[in-house]
């Protein structure tokens, strides 16, 4: 691993060690993995028949994205062996935050291969939509109740003295914090905070990936943000001049973030329109999910809903979708949602839907970092 080769050669040098700078390198890695590996990835997923047969309950819409029958999908693989491998070359591999996120990297992108899968497989039209809603979300919410539990015994095993408490204590967005006052967690609430916090990021992701390069563009848009948060909570000065509680060694996910932010990047090339490969649920949940698990780690999960403003957009739309039509009998908020597909409806052109989307995402990632000057 590069970290520790510079690390018994150049022993004393602080550059190699600082998180940002490898997870700025990371960035180029990742993508250039992508890159590099599309072309042949996208043939053997042709070879393997693995091409995507979109199917919305309304005509109109159909018929406007029956060009993308059979454009392969679940090329999130793609993207998972990018992050791995700029992780592996670039972060310290000791750390323990690095172990949790590949576990949370493994769970979700398993379940988002066998949902693909399943659906590539199924016969019927009733098995297209893969797995049940509750199926994934009974994962998600396992997945959620072990993070939660480590990264909580972490804490209480990192934190000394009079500050032992503040590993547990809820961040708020635009205040400052007061060290006297600090709002903290119980174990349980905790617990169901990363629940909701990474069962719902991944969920939002995966509904945002619905148009030719929304969701890589607007995760490489949070991953930016989150990047730069993680460096300032892990670097015990900057914490302090930002008024962040410092969470030791919570810097090395700059790495995994810059590395995210890259493999979305160079995963951009191939995905815009028109897309030469979907991500499939392969990319968008563990993605999703692992920008939720660094939002818990580093105390800025109120945080994140800033950032991915857009996300949480798309997930709210389709929850008052689905309120709307029950409590009304059958009627309809939006012609369709998630809401990129409505505004496709209403006439805009797919790339404007896009465009427009990622400049959202990038006026919620100014809105977000001008917070850290307010507090």
């Amino acid at each position: 691993m590069i970290y520790h080769l510079l690390k018994y050669l150049i022993a004393g040098h602080y550059g190699y060690e600082n998180p940002l700078f490898r997870g700025t390198i990371a960035i180029l890695i990742a993508f250039l993995v992508v890159w590099g590996l599309g072309p042949l990835m996208i043939r053997w997923l042709v070879r393997k028949k693995c091409g995507d047969v979109p199917d919305f309950d309304h005509a109109e819409l159909n018929e406007l994205t029956n060009h993308k029958k059979n454009v392969p999908t679940m090329g999130g693989l793609l993207i998972l062996f990018g992050v791995t491998t700029a992780v592996l070359l670039l972060a310290d591999l000791t750390v323990y935050y690095i172990h949790l996120a590949f576990f949370c990297m493994v769970w979700l992108g398993a379940l988002g291969f066998w949902d693909d899968w399943f659906k590539l497989m199924a016969k019927g039209k009733s098995s297209r939509d893969g797995l049940k809603f509750y199926q994934k979300l009974l994962f998600q919410i396992g997945l959620g109740v072990v993070l939660g539990m480590f990264i909580y015994q972490r804490g209480q095993a990192t934190f000394q003295g009079e500050e032992n408490e503040l590993f547990r204590a809820l961040s708020l967005p635009f205040f400052k914090g007061d060290p006297a006052q600090p709002i903290l967690l119980s174990w349980v609430t905790f617990s169901l905070i990363t629940i909701v916090v990474v069962a719902g990021t991944s969920n939002a992701v995966n509904l945002t990936d619905g148009m030719d390069g929304l969701a890589s563009g607007c995760v490489a848009m949070c991953c930016l943000v989150f990047m730069l948060l993680a460096f300032a909570v892990g670097d015990e000065d900057v914490a302090a001049y930002l008024q962040y509680t410092h969470i030791p060694r919570a810097g090395e996910l700059s790495v995994l973030c810059g590395a995210m932010l890259g493999a979305s990047l160079g995963f951009l090339w191939y995905n815009s329109n028109p897309a030469q490969v979907f991500m499939g649920d392969t990319g968008s949940l563990p993605l999703g999910g692992l920008i939720g698990f660094v939002a818990i780690v580093i105390r800025q999960e109120l945080m994140l809903f800033i950032v991915g403003g857009v996300f949480v957009i798309e997930a709210l739309s389709v929850m008052l979708q689905v309120g709307f039509f029950k409590l009304t009998g059958g009627k309809r908020l939006f012609l369709i949602a998630p809401i990129h597909h409505h505004f496709h409806l209403k006439g805009w052109k797919e790339n404007q839907v896009v465009v427009r989307f990622w400049l959202l995402s990038a006026l919620f990632a100014v809105i977000a970092l001008a917070t850290t000057k307010l507090r």
